[in-house]
């Protein structure tokens, strides 16, 4: 593989696990919880950031080392472990796609007027489309660089309309005045959590990237995608803030939708129209390609055959939405469910980055051990907190 080729692949990597990540829950969740915590959500983007960064580095390196996918890892680690978080993983990702078709048929709604569910069919289509293609991989790259771009371009102006109170937002992105554990879970599994994590690191096993001697270019990904998805958050999150301080309300129907209607009028909903729908779409592709790449291990059919069961299951994530409906709340609670998954697929990997039948000679870095476990205890704690605190009351 040629270096173009190489660093096209890496960038390709780091796009798809962050548009993975930006998708309908992801802008839902930053506007909802920008009107619950006001300038103190900073804190909680930037204690995900970090969280985030551990895990990806870590998770992304063990893998790119052994050239092997999660699931194949995790039961050479733990007998049958793989196969327990390839359903977890495929459930998760399902959940997450039906939101995510819901999703681009809203943005089609938007923007042109047609009922979601006609908007969600031709967006499936894209979708179909770009695995229709002799080699989807190369499609799929250029396909999430470019949506990634023009969602970056647009939150930007609109945070520019909205002009947040920067100074505020800083000072509290590190003294907060509240800290909410379930905002955390959900930030972190809607960015890390399940199948995300693996969408870029199987994406570099697909194109044959592996080894000791592309770690350099796998830690650039791997951050790449966590800081492009990062900036993606602190814009919205200043946007939405911006929107508050001009006294005007979010809609807890569409929170995402009255950020942008309320900073740039008619205009700014259109915008909301195009950023929903290459949110949503470019989620689409990667969460039906990353919850396939799981589904590999059960049948050697799969891996022979993945472009069209990639489609397949685009295709039934659509059908569902267009017979059953999205569910109330579906994005943000599929991104805490995602958070319970991160803690256990990462205590896996790094179990398995000490052995040597795994990842060789291969010494993973013990300041990465010692912080990944870290990220484990604190989200295990977090994610356990969110199912008692209710029940005594707490948030």
């Amino acid at each position: 593989m040629n270096k173009k080729l190489t660093s096209s692949v890496f960038l390709g990597a780091a796009f798809l696990m962050a548009t993975s990540a930006v998708g309908p829950g992801f802008l839902t969740q930053t506007a909802k919880f920008t009107k619950d915590y006001l300038a103190s959500f900073g804190f909680v983007i930037l204690l995900s950031v970090v969280l985030d960064i551990v895990a990806q580095l870590n998770i992304w390196r063990v893998l790119a080392v052994s050239g092997k996918r999660g699931q194949d890892v995790a039961n050479e680690t733990i007998f049958g472990s793989g196969y327990v978080l390839a359903i977890l993983i495929v459930f998760g990702g399902l959940a997450f796609n039906i939101g995510n078709i819901a999703g681009a048929g809203l943005g089609f709604n938007v923007l042109f007027g047609l009922a979601p569910e006609y908007g969600a069919l031709i967006s499936a289509c894209v979708g179909i489309g770009i695995f229709l293609f002799r080699d989807a991989g190369k499609a799929m790259d250029l396909f999430v660089k470019v949506l990634g771009f023009v969602m970056l371009g647009l939150i930007v102006y609109v945070v520019a309309v909205s002009r947040p109170d920067v100074g505020e937002a800083a000072y509290r992105t590190f003294l907060p005045e509240t800290i909410s554990p379930f905002a955390i879970v959900t930030l972190v599994g809607g960015t890390v959590g399940g199948y995300i994590t693996f969408a870029g690191a199987h994406r570099l096993i697909d194109a044959g990237v592996t080894g000791e001697e592309s770690l350099g270019e796998i830690n650039r990904s791997a951050t790449t995608g966590i800081v492009l998805t990062a900036v993606i958050r602190f814009l919205l999150f200043l946007a939405a803030f911006g929107v508050i301080g001009m006294g005007l309300a979010i809609d807890d129907s569409n929170p995402p939708a009255s950020v942008f209607q309320n900073a740039a009028g008619e205009i700014g909903y259109k915008l909301f129209g195009v950023v929903m729908w290459a949110a949503a779409i470019t989620s689409v592709v990667g969460a039906a390609y990353t919850s396939v790449s799981f589904l590999k291990t059960f049948n050697d059919k799969i891996e022979k055959h993945s472009r069209y069961v990639v489609i397949a299951f685009i295709a039934f994530s659509t059908l569902i939405f267009v017979v059953v409906g999205r569910p109330v709340m579906v994005l943000i609670l599929a991104g805490t469910f995602n958070g319970f998954i991160l803690p256990v697929g990462l205590a896996i990997i790094l179990l398995a980055a000490r052995r040597s039948k795994t990842v060789g000679n291969y010494i993973h870095p013990m300041w990465l051990q010692v912080t990944g476990w870290l990220v484990v205890a604190v989200m295990l704690g977090f994610s356990l907190w969110t199912i008692v605190a209710p029940l005594f009351g707490s948030s």
